[in-house]
């Protein structure tokens, strides 16, 4: 009795995430689409969600019209700093507040949770000043504290997680086998909190590849300027827009993410099983 009430509960949930993974999937399906999709099937009356006639015309147009490898540079040099300093700093601070514990750390702990409600119009004025004051703005580097001031917070959350499921005792039988604190840092913690940090890595980077609204307000010159901002320019006056190159171009800055994220899931998966199998 119990299988076949099961049956139709587990077929439910199942279509529930196929629905799922379909709402989720459709907009990236339909900029595909448009990206390859000519000029005048995009004007037409009855748009098809299949090009008839598929063309790279809108890639050439949107490299011609604007310099997309140029801000993708930028942005790849904004999101890979702002993720390896991010860790560097964090990781740190993570050990001590998970493995010293006290009312500070807890305190700490959910400060940072509550400065991740704060919204990017109060940060910004007080950002942009002390960035003045420090002769950053329209610099890549001030952009990068931007990132790494803004992503530290959670990637902090994230690491004291992971430091708290390695157990202490693992350290401790370490020490009894005369090894140091530093050793056993670099030979037991970290290769069990590797999963973490590299997943804490990816949140900082997809953070910073996609931001949008700092990289306007800080980055001025044309040259500076990150691959969000740059894909703004394809939009006309009154709300027109270049549909068809606009797709092309975006469809190209999501690529980054969804590539990054597709290698380095198999290896946090791996680090995953490894880290319980040493546990």
């Amino acid at each position: 009795m119990s299988l076949r009430t099961s049956r139709p509960v587990r077929a439910g949930q199942y279509l529930a995430l196929l629905c799922y993974l379909v709402f989720l999937a459709f907009p990236f399906l339909w900029l595909i689409s448009t990206a390859f999709t000519p000029a005048p099937e995009l004007g037409s009356l009855h748009p098809t969600w299949i090009p008839e006639n598929p063309t790279l015309d809108n890639f050439r147009q949107a490299f011609d019209e604007q310099p997309l490898l140029r801000a993708a540079a930028n942005s790849l040099i904004a999101a890979l700093s702002a993720g390896v300093i991010a860790v560097l700093i964090a990781t740190p601070m993570a050990y001590v507040m998970a493995r010293h514990r006290s009312r500070l750390s807890t305190a700490a702990t959910g400060w940072v949770v509550v400065s991740q409600a704060f919204p990017f119009v109060l940060l910004i004025i007080p950002l942009f000043l002390v960035l003045k004051n420090l002769h950053l703005i329209n610099t890549l580097w001030g952009l990068i504290m931007v990132y790494v001031v803004w992503a530290l917070p959670f990637a902090l959350w994230m690491l004291v997680g992971y430091v708290r499921a390695v157990p202490p005792e693992l350290e401790e039988a370490a020490a009894v086998d005369g090894a140091g604190r530093l050793r056993t840092l670099v030979s037991v913690t970290a290769p069990l909190l590797a999963p973490g940090i590299v997943a804490t890595a990816l949140f900082a980077f997809i953070t910073a590849w996609n931001e949008f609204f700092f990289a306007l307000v800080l980055l001025k010159t044309p040259e500076k300027q990150t691959l969000p901002v740059v894909l703004t320019h394809f939009l006309g006056a009154e709300g027109a827009s270049d549909l068809g190159p606009l797709a092309a171009a975006a469809f190209l800055a999501t690529l980054p993410s969804l590539v990054l994220f597709a290698v380095i899931q198999r290896r946090i998966t791996g680090g995953m099983l490894a880290g319980a199998v040493k546990s």
